[in-house]
């Protein structure tokens, strides 16, 4: 089996994936994201029986259990492109033999769910509501660099949306990717389940005008108004799409769940949300430990 290369896989001298920190021996199955590395502290509360910590950069993680499931939490900043770094690592965590430098011929699946927030789009939907993006809309253009890109995607909803929108030649090519059914179903009962945008930017991406005019000034409304069967566009946010595509291209469960914190309709936000936070939180850590 051929070795990846150590420029393609950097691995430190203590033995941990480059940007993360962490070492495989301290990675669980199941993985919580958070875009803030203070956010993994108030999840760490939660845990009992702390393996590990580390903190690199705005890669801050902990492992430890919670209601007997041992589980890791990990901070990735914000964006998709800090998303294709850790899916990256947390995959080679779980599948390359660090002193071989191989794949395993194994393959180990992880589950990994984002807790966010986001900007809420369809009228209907007020702030504070939990959204799991059933569908992920990626804006930012990620999955477009990696190889059979079609393979993952939902070509008919992307067909439909571009020309629904008359999506603008300069912008990436969207792409669309369902969550992990599995997840998704657990979180049924609990979450309003739509398709959700992750934008490249909070401002311009997101359809905000500050100072700067857009390249289209009518995008939100035509990202409320579309629909596919009975599926909708229901919220923005900057990660989920790379977590969705990366997942399914390497063979892992992923999803999203968000708590709603800006009604971009009413054009009014929730800027002191953190005490709602604490709902999502132990929602998440209920349904992951069953």
């Amino acid at each position: 089996m051929e070795k990846i290369g150590a420029s393609e896989l950097i691995i430190n001298g203590d033995g941990s994936v480059f940007h993360l920190h962490v070492r495989p021996e301290h990675l669980a199955d199941k993985v919580i994201l958070v875009g803030d590395p203070g956010r993994v502290d108030m999840i760490g509360a939660y845990l009992s029986d702390i393996e590990s910590s580390t903190s690199s950069r705005e890669f801050h993680s902990v492992t430890g259990r919670y209601k007997g499931v041992r589980m890791t939490v990990l901070s990735t900043g914000i964006g998709c492109d800090n998303i294709d770094i850790v899916m990256n690592e947390l995959d080679a965590l779980a599948n390359v033999d660090f002193n071989t430098r191989e794949v395993r011929s194994r393959k180990r699946s992880l589950t990994i769910l984002r807790i966010g927030t986001c900007g809420v789009i369809q009228p209907d939907i007020p702030i504070g509501s939990y959204i799991l993006s059933r569908v992920s809309i990626g804006f930012d253009g990620l999955l477009n660099w990696y190889g059979d890109r079609d393979a993952v995607v939902e070509k008919d909803i992307e067909e439909a949306f571009l020309k629904h929108v008359q999506w603008d030649r300069y912008l990436p090519t969207p792409y669309f990717v369902k969550a992990s059914e599995r997840l998704a179903d657990l979180f049924a009962d609990s979450t309003v389940q739509g398709m959700t945008v992750s934008a490249p930017g909070f401002y311009g991406p997101q359809c905000r005008v500050v100072r700067l005019p857009l390249v289209m000034p009518d995008l939100m409304e035509r990202l409320e108004s579309f629909r596919f069967g009975d599926m909708r566009i229901t919220n923005f946010e900057m990660e989920g799409s790379a977590i969705a595509s990366l997942s399914r291209k390497l063979g892992h469960e992923g999803a999203t769940v968000c708590l709603g914190i800006a009604q971009r309709y009413a054009q009014n936000a929730d800027a002191d949300y953190k005490s709602l936070m604490g709902g999502l939180i132990e929602l998440c850590l209920d349904k992951l430990a069953q």
